[in-house]
């Protein structure tokens, strides 16, 4: 009797677990296959809109951009150029939030999910901080040509545009750390070592005698300023009056007359006006002497004051 009793008990506890996991197998298949298939539908997109953003970064011309810029110089040496880059970061970020549409099939408590929640929710923050440096870095180096063409007369113009492009930049990548929420533990060590290490500098200076030599230093500094901005402003005097001197046409007797159009310009004026009863002489044009007259071996003409041809 007690051996019929478990033996029956046995078959209904076999029973029971090949139902459970019956039902366990047929509830998490249909979970897969609506994973597979958001799966597939995300791939597709993402293909397609990673394919969209190279053509169209082609089309606005990035590549110029960051070719002016100086980023694209860091791609050199790689397999990849920067559109390709951003194309893959495209794709992979599609590819994630696909992932996370998809482990909602399986429940929204399971770890694979929190995971890729975090990322996702890190991604946008990283692509604004690299175009962030992209900005940084093409500012930088308008900023560097400007100066570096406005300071060109002074000796020391070349390393103030050097250091106004980098300190750009640093603001740059100070702004994309914040961005991306680990500006604060990078930066505020990273200022702190600076900081100490400069006033190491100073107070060692100090105590071993570098007050002297620091002082002669600086004079010879000023004096080179001094001289670099002297003459900068002599030249950028030289040029104005050149321009102004150029733009203003000349008095006849005194230089130089405009060319009628179809004709050379800058060929010497050498008018002579007499009394209005007098005689015009007019002078041969370029590429005749005085002695040589005209090209066609014709005398200079006199025209009197009456017959005067119309001026050019």
């Amino acid at each position: 009797m007690s051996a019929g009793i478990s033996t029956s008990q046995l078959a209904l506890d076999w029973s029971s677990g090949l139902t459970s996991a019956w039902a366990s197998i047929a509830s998490f298949v249909p979970k897969l296959v609506i994973f597979l298939i958001v799966m597939l539908i995300g791939w597709l997109i993402a293909k397609a809109v990673s394919k969209l953003v190279r053509m169209v970064l082609d089309k606005v011309g990035f590549a110029r951009l960051l070719d002016r810029s100086g980023i694209s110089k860091f791609f050199q040496n790689s397999n990849f150029t920067a559109i390709t880059l951003i194309e893959k970061l495209v794709y992979y970020f599609i590819l994630l939030i696909t992932l996370q549409l998809a482990l909602s099939a399986f429940g929204p408590t399971n770890p694979v999910s929190a995971i890729v929640n975090d990322i996702v929710a890190w991604l946008p923050k990283a692509i604004v901080a690299i175009i962030i440096v992209v900005i940084a870095a093409a500012v930088a180096r308008v900023v560097r040509d400007l100066l570096s063409g406005s300071l060109s007369a002074l000796s020391y113009g070349a390393t103030l545009a050097k250091i106004a492009s980098w300190f750009i930049i640093a603001l740059g990548v100070i702004a994309a750390l914040n961005q991306i929420g680990i500006g604060l533990a990078v930066t505020t060590p990273v200022l702190v070592v600076v900081l100490a290490t400069i006033a190491g500098v100073i107070i060692v200076g100090v105590g071993g005698g570098l007050i002297g030599p620091m002082r002669q230093r600086w004079d010879g500094w000023l004096d080179q300023m001094s001289a670099d901005t002297k003459a900068a402003k002599e030249h950028n005097q030289t040029r104005t009056a050149n321009r102004q001197g150029q733009g203003q046409y000349p008095v006849a007797g005194q230089g130089q007359r405009p060319a009628a159009q179809g004709q050379p310009q800058n060929y010497p004026a050498q008018e002579q006006f007499q009394s209005p009863q007098g005689a015009q002489q007019f002078a041969p044009p370029p590429g005749a002497s005085p002695q040589q007259g005209y090209p066609d071996d014709r005398p200079t003409q006199q025209f009197d004051a009456g017959n005067r041809p119309p001026q050019p």
